[in-house]
């Protein structure tokens, strides 16, 4: 049997943009991505600690050191700039592998580590 365990999370930054003309995903600061081991195409959840809004995109790199975490297409209507979200990847693995796995969970502050 697998189960789906927390494989990466960054908690609490603040979404900086939003492009609704975009065709989806979320674009994330590569150097948030690379610290969450998050990797570029990767499904994510996002959770809305501002209004609730939870959804599930794909990740796109953004500018290394720029903060940045933007809201693309679709989910541009759901999650604004200024909203706090926490940004989460999930793994399958065996009972036995996730007994001594630990995810990578990155807290930045302001956006940046």
């Amino acid at each position: 049997m697998f189960l789906q365990i927390l494989k990466s999370k960054i908690h609490r930054v603040q979404v900086t943009e939003a492009n609704v003309d975009y065709i989806g995903s979320i674009t994330i600061d590569e150097e948030l991505m690379d610290a969450a081991h998050i990797v570029s195409g990767e499904k994510v959840q996002v959770v809305d600690n501002t209004n609730g809004e939870r959804l599930e995109t794909y990740v796109i790199p953004g500018k290394r050191g720029s903060g940045c975490i933007c809201m693309n297409g679709a989910a541009a209507l759901r999650v604004h700039v200024g909203d706090t979200v926490i940004i989460m990847a999930y793994a399958l693995m065996s009972e036995e592998e996730q007994r001594s796995f630990r995810p990578a969970i990155v807290f930045p502050t302001n956006n940046h580590l």
